[in-house]
């Protein structure tokens, strides 16, 4: 399988305007990939933006030739007959260049509904009942469904000769076995390897053997360690908590509200600041070998364009060897 070394584009952090060109700088200087997020809200107020992704992508695909992928909750603030519409119309447009994945969402983009936020046991059945509606309007059928989500007759008319690889996104071991018998791939954060290999193994005992694995690589690169953490905690100091917390916390206020007490020196345990690029080989090469096939690099800080660059003139070349 062909290495994907992507370029990750957060919504929460920067303009949609900005972001397309970042990724166009970052096709430039190697990057073969890209990832997306998809919030209704920034984590913190912090960051500041939060654009709609599915227009953005329409322009990304368009101004390059990179394949993207964007991680999506269909079901509450979406439903999966509009995702499966998006992502059919991308994949027609832009054939084998685009992948989704589904999760089970966070209550801070969903609340917006109004709705019940479930428990996680509920929002995994609704998942898996999105999926499959998602799967079968792909296929051309016309679907009525009565579940955790309700569809009457719906059918697409526009869809790709190949659909979109549909990718599970888990955090946990237990999510990610639960996953590998029905997607076509797995997609997680990048734990250290030998934690990391923890969920690869529990995807594979579920079914997964053989798929694809994406990782989002949480890192912060600057000229200074002092400049690289500071960065790291300034954007991002409040996705360090647990993932029940993650998904449980209503806002960007309650966010800001949780990780006010928490210390710069915290970031070291949830995201890899670096100063010197040429680690950045060694720690890829580590994933590769542990069976990753897709590894989207978010440097999380507000540096991205000398990150961009200094990450294709001495990164990229040596890993994509």
């Amino acid at each position: 399988m062909h290495m994907i070394i992507g370029y990750h584009n957060s919504h929460e952090q920067f303009p949609p305007s900005e972001l397309l060109k970042f990724v166009q700088m970052a096709e430039k200087n190697g990057f073969n990939g890209a990832s997306s997020s998809d919030h209704f809200y920034p984590w913190i107020n912090e960051q500041g933006q939060s654009g709609f992704v599915w227009s953005w992508l329409g322009s990304a695909l368009q101004s390059t030739s990179i394949p993207f992928g964007v991680v999506n909750a269909p079901g509450q603030r979406y439903h999966p007959a509009i995702i499966a519409q998006a992502t059919a119309t991308l994949s027609e447009m832009y054939p084998d260049r685009f992948w989704v994945a589904l999760g089970s969402g966070q209550l801070l983009n969903e609340s917006i509904t109004g709705d019940k936020w479930p428990i996680k046991s509920v929002r995994n059945e609704r998942l898996k009942e999105s999926a499959e509606i998602i799967r079968k309007l792909w296929a051309g059928e016309t679907v009525t469904h009565d579940g955790h989500v309700r569809v009457e007759e719906a059918k697409l008319y526009t869809h790709p000769e190949n659909p979109p690889k549909m990718i599970g996104a888990a955090i946990t071991a237990e999510t990610a076995e639960w996953l590998g018998e029905w997607v076509d791939g797995l997609i997680t954060v990048a734990e250290p390897p030998n934690e990391l290999n923890k969920i690869i193994n529990a995807f594979n005992r579920g079914g997964g053997k053989g798929k694809p694995v994406y990782i989002k690589l949480e890192v912060s690169y600057d000229d200074t360690e002092e400049k690289a953490l500071k960065g790291a905690y300034d954007q991002w100091k409040a996705n360090i908590f647990e993932s029940n917390v993650l998904t449980d916390l209503k806002s960007p206020e309650h966010f800001d509200n949780a990780s006010k007490f928490t210390e710069p020196e915290i970031m070291y345990d949830a995201v890899n600041i670096f100063t010197d690029i040429d680690e950045y080989v060694e720690l890829l090469n580590e994933y590769i070998k542990i069976g990753v096939d897709h590894i989207y690099i978010h440097n999380v800080n507000r540096n991205q364009k000398q990150f961009i660059e200094d990450f294709g003139k001495k990164v990229l070349p040596s890993v994509m060897d």
